[in-house]
């Protein structure tokens, strides 16, 4: 059973986080290649930003991402790691799909011990409103949002084929001669973990041996986290297919991040005439990721100039209100 997470925001004290400041916990994305995904990372940094997090954004690149941007990154306010890839053995990456097998080096992730808690957020995610209570979450499991199997990319599964998908179970039962129910599937576009050496060294470990799978590093974390995973509301991970297949589980004015993952959803690249892309839901949140994006206010730099504009103020007494705390 999900835990409930606004007893644990309640939980949370005022005066831990104020201690905290912020340290040991952090969101982090993932960036490779030096292609337009920039503009979703910097569209997430200036998100998070507004949100007023307490918490830093992390971006692990690889080597290829090219030093121009890198410079966008830190002007962000980001905390660029660079990662070494990740591949799994040559002779088996054919069993996933081309465009996903990079997508693995997101494992070294788990190697950020400096941290104690992080929120995982793909490149193509928009977070609208606060998070930071999902890191009060209670430790030892892994969390994200349950996945849905309607969509075409899901034609090599079983559940695909017979039509269930466990967004709603009860439509399509599992048929009993297919051998168990599959196990809660999540979408690992976004989830909240433990960096721990361990784990880290065990998943490269296993990943060698592990044949990879249509949907690359997400089908093994799946695997890997099985008895671990507790899913929570899909108002932390709004995969934009839910909008059709799902709407009896979306109450969107209660949506906090959104994944534009349907094909033509990138918000940067967004021209309306893909399949689905001229639904009025999908207008609205095409709109206000780049109204964050291009709001210059939002800016690391220059919420650092206002805020120590502020400081000074306050210095002097010309004002009396406290600061916010900022999300760098």
């Amino acid at each position: 059973m999900a835990p409930d997470i606004t007893t644990a925001a309640v939980n949370a004290t005022v005066e831990q986080t104020k201690f905290d400041g912020g340290k040991g916990r952090a969101f982090v994305t993932f960036l490779a290649g030096n292609g337009d995904y920039i503009k979703g990372v910097v569209g997430l940094a200036k998100g998070l930003r507004k949100t007023k997090t307490i918490y830093p954004l992390v971006v692990a690149i690889l080597p290829d991402v090219p030093e121009e941007h890198r410079k966008i990154l830190v002007s962000q306010g980001c905390i660029v790691k660079e990662i070494v890839p990740v591949y799994p053995p040559p002779n088996q990456t054919q069993f996933a799909m081309a465009y996903y097998v990079i997508n693995y080096s997101k494992l070294r992730i788990f190697e950020f011990v400096e941290y104690s808690k992080m929120i995982y957020l793909d490149g193509d995610i928009q977070v609208f409103e606060n998070i930071d209570h999902l890191f009060d979450l209670p430790d030892d499991y892994f969390y994200g949002v349950m996945d849905c199997f309607c969509e075409k990319t899901w034609s090599h599964t079983p559940q695909y084929k017979i039509g269930y998908c466990q967004q709603c179970p009860d439509k399509v039962q599992w048929p009993s001669d297919f051998g168990p129910k599959p196990p809660l599937y999540f979408n690992a576009g976004m989830f909240v973990f433990h960096p721990h050496a361990a784990t880290y060294h065990d998943l490269l470990e296993k990943v060698k041996i592990s044949k990879p799978t249509p949907f690359a590093e997400q089908d093994f974390l799946n695997m890997y986290f099985k008895d671990k995973y507790k899913p929570i509301p899909n108002v932390y991970n709004l995969v934009l297919a839910m909008l059709w297949r799902h709407p009896e589980n979306v109450e969107l004015d209660k949506v906090q991040v959104v994944h534009y993952c349907a094909a033509g959803s990138k918000p940067w690249r967004y021209t309306g005439e893909e399949q689905n892309m001229e639904r009025e839901d999908i207008k609205m949140l095409v709109k206000k990721w780049k109204e964050i994006y291009e709001d210059e206010t939002l800016d690391y730099n220059n919420n650092v100039r206002v805020e120590r504009f502020t400081a000074a103020l306050l210095e002097a007494g010309g004002i009396k209100s406290m600061l916010t705390p900022s999300a760098a």
